[in-house]
């Protein structure tokens, strides 16, 4: 017979996964809203790590996670990608990014920083997220920009490349 103990024992032995989830915004000419964490170099999407202990699922991690850095607190749209990231001194990543839809001027003039993490926003053109975004979330980015402009499904990625 099974006893919680070793219930518990056999899925503290399980390995782990981290998971986060984003939201990719975008303006009328199709630029990307980038923000600037103060706690690493370079730039990221609004999102962040899901509360998955606390039973938040990714959606519900990406809206409050968008809610908390930008201040804009804003249903989500479809999911447009998964991408598996392979950790070096950390476990892999599962990163869940959902379409945040077109922004207005005037939803663009309500955005407010969380102090804490953040130092700044932009407006990205495509074909300069890469210098902002370098590896796998540059590529997850283009790749879900593919997939909004084509109206495929959700694109599954390993380190931000599309598996086949």
């Amino acid at each position: 017979m099974t006893t919680s103990s070793d219930f518990a024992a056999y899925i503290a032995s399980l390995p782990r996964v981290l998971a986060g989830a984003a939201a990719l915004f975008r303006d009328g000419e199709g630029r990307v809203l980038l923000v600037e964490p103060n706690y690493r170099e370079g730039w990221a999407l609004p999102g962040g790590t899901i509360e998955s202990d606390d039973g938040e699922t990714p959606r519900q991690g990406a809206r409050r996670e968008t809610a908390e850095e930008i201040g804009l607190d804003r249903e989500l749209g479809r999911l447009l990608a998964v991408d598996w990231v392979h950790g070096t001194g950390r476990p892999p990543l599962v990163s869940y990014l959902y379409d945040g839809g077109v922004l207005g001027e005037d939803e663009f003039k309500t955005i407010r920083l969380q102090e804490e993490e953040l130092l700044s926003w932009r407006l990205v053109p495509r074909e300069e997220l890469t210098e902002y975004l370098p590896g796998a979330l540059g590529r997850r980015v283009l790749a879900c920009l593919d997939v909004l402009a084509d109206g495929s499904g959700t694109a599954e990625l390993e380190n931000g490349h599309r598996v086949s």
